[in-house]
């Protein structure tokens, strides 16, 4: 087993199949920790997947993100959040309506369903729904 690694074993009909699973967390640095865990928990309705000594790694699906306290917080890029549905979507516009830049819309060139908004400390945010079928993860 590797570093990033981890190593499942099927047992189907006697024959042992190995799969390989690989996962990745995007780390961001805060200088209000503790204010930009509430919020993606109480807000966005991600978990604590793990708490470090200054840092927190939150799950949300498949998304990993950590947020680990800084001097100077990381801004850049944006975090993208999907829905299989847009009333998902629209439930989450609802929640952040009066800080996002306005209500969800289509999206024709990416067919995606989505909105915008920020986090506490101005990350940009997406929360979006595919408005054609995806491949499983």
């Amino acid at each position: 087993m590797g570093n990033a690694k981890e190593t499942l074993n099927y047992f189907l009909k006697g024959i042992v199949i190995e799969m390989i699973i690989m996962s990745g967390i995007v780390f961001f640095k805060t200088k209000i920790r503790e204010k930009i865990v509430e919020f993606y928990v109480n807000k966005v309705e991600m978990s604590i997947w793990l708490e470090q000594k200054d840092c927190t790694i939150l799950k949300h699906g498949n998304l990993l993100l950590g947020f680990c306290q800084r001097d100077k917080p990381d801004i850049e890029g944006m975090i993208t959040f999907f829905y299989p549905t847009r009333e998902e979507v629209d439930k989450m516009y609802e929640r952040f309506k009066k800080i996002s830049n306005g209500p969800p819309k289509e999206n024709p060139r990416y067919q995606i369903y989505h909105f915008f908004t920020k986090d506490p400390e101005g990350r940009n945010l997406e929360f979006q729904h595919f408005m054609h079928a995806l491949k499983p993860i």
